[in-house]
Order: structure tokens, then C-alpha cells, then sequence
């Protein structure tokens, strides 16, 4: 399914659902960031994706790595929740959803890279690199506050 990321663009359309996700900065020993390119919008992003019944929205966030990236993580902290009414992401089955991400910091524990349905490709980026990746804005910024060794609390917006 493809969708249209809508980001504080007055000519979005009406959100019409809430879907509690997570993703995950995960950085290496070597200060890269694992991203994935998307399927469903051919973005650049961090691997996330939405809560299940059943499980804590940290098993949300490992889930999620694993099945997007092949890469096993440990949580280390909450890098920002993100809620923003004026971001909504298009469905092309109708479903206009507004953003609700709970983003977190992460390592590498395991596992081998590998792309998904949901990611054609996977890779580690320095972080000088990612400016060279069509990512979206608002993907931008939760890298920025996963990155950011000197945050002392979690971005709420």
C-alpha cells in the first residue's frame, strides 16, 4: 500500500485515525545509523511501525527492527514522542493517519542486514551521510533527537 506524508501542509487532509507506533534510532559501534528505504513512500527512514495488542511498545520497537532490517536490539533510552496533528500520512485505501510515535535509541545486538516487504533496501549511514538520503522532515528530526548524546530528557511535540 503506498501513502503521501503530509507534514505541516495546510492542504493535508483530515485525519481520520490514530495508530500507536514505534521506531527506533539504532546507532552501531561505529556511530551509523540503521535506515531503511521504504516501500510505501521511496523515503529514507528509521525502522518502526505499529503497536500490536499484546505486547509493550518496546517489543513493538524490536519487532519492527527485526522483521524491517534482520538487526536483533536493546533499547537503551525514549529519544521523543512525536504527535503532531498537522503531520497525517496518506493511505491510497483512505485512511488518513495522524502521526503518534514513540521514537527510541537503540544497539545492535545481532542478527544480519537484510531488506523486507516494507524495505528495499537497508544500510548503515554515518550520520554526514544522511543528508545525502531523500528523507523526510519529520524522519529528520527524530534522527536529530536520537542522536543527541547531550539530551538529557525526551522530546514530547
Amino acid at each position: 500500500m503506498s501513502r503521501i506524508d503530509y507534514f505541516e501542509d495546510p492542504h493535508a487532509p483530515r485525519a481520520n485515525s490514530v495508530v500507536p507506533s514505534a521506531s527506533a534510532v539504532v546507532v552501531d559501534d561505529e556511530g551509523r545509523v540503521l535506515v531503511i528505504h521504504k516501500t510505501d513512500n521511496n523515503l529514507w527512514a528509521l525502522p518502526g511501525g505499529g503497536h500490536d495488542i499484546g505486547e509493550s511498545i518496546t517489543d513493538t520497537a524490536i519487532r519492527e527492527v527485526r522483521e524491517e532490517t534482520g538487526i536483533d536490539i536493546e533499547i537503551e533510552r525514549v529519544t521523543g514522542i512525536y504527535t503532531n496533528p498537522h503531520h497525517v500520512m496518506a493511505y491510497d485505501d483512505g485512511e488518513v493517519r495522524q502521526q503518534f510515535t514513540i521514537c527510541f535509541r537503540a544497539r545492535p545486538t545481532g542478527g544480519t542486514l537484510r531488506s523486507s516487504q516494507e524495505s528495499k533496501e537497508v544500510r548503515w549511514a554515518s550520520p554526514t551521510d544522511l543528508s545525502d538520503l531523500d528523507i523526510h522532515p519529520s524522519m529528520r528530526l527524530r534522527i536529530e533527537h536520537g542522536l543527541d548524546e547531550g539530551r538529557t530528557s525526551p522530546h514530547i511535540g
